[in-house]
């Protein structure tokens, strides 16, 4: 079984800065690549951003380019997202994400999924 955990969300102003973090583990973890998707509240899940682990290629939703940076850990197990100039439009449930095949930005490209963590910001 494969577990992801997310961390590093919270409250934080619009213009400020967060940065999620995404643990993997679990039973020999590899997938070629992970992701972040968001989902607020009465809206659909929505990609965010993904990351290949083999030459770290990536790829941003329009809504978020030039303001969050995907990257990963040196390790195989850890990737993030740094989130700058935040505003309340980005206000959702962070979800992170492994997908076993390919880098994807639409959702039935992810194998595993964490639970999520909220960022909210206020104006």
């Amino acid at each position: 079984q494969v577990q992801l955990v997310e961390s590093g969300g919270g409250l934080v102003q619009a213009g400020g800065s967060l940065r999620l973090s995404c643990a993997a583990s679990g039973r020999t973890f590899s997938s070629y690549a992970m992701g972040w998707f968001r989902q607020a509240p009465g809206k659909e899940r929505e990609f965010v951003a993904a990351i290949r682990w083999s030459g770290g290629s990536t790829l941003y939703a329009d809504s978020v380019k030039g303001r969050f940076t995907i990257s990963r850990g040196n390790a195989k197990n850890t990737v993030y997202l740094q989130m700058n100039s935040l505003k309340p439009e980005d206000t959702a449930v962070y979800y992170c994400a492994a997908s076993r095949f390919v880098l994807a930005s639409r959702r039935s490209g992810y194998d595993y999924w964490g639970q999520g963590t909220q960022v909210t910001v206020s104006s």
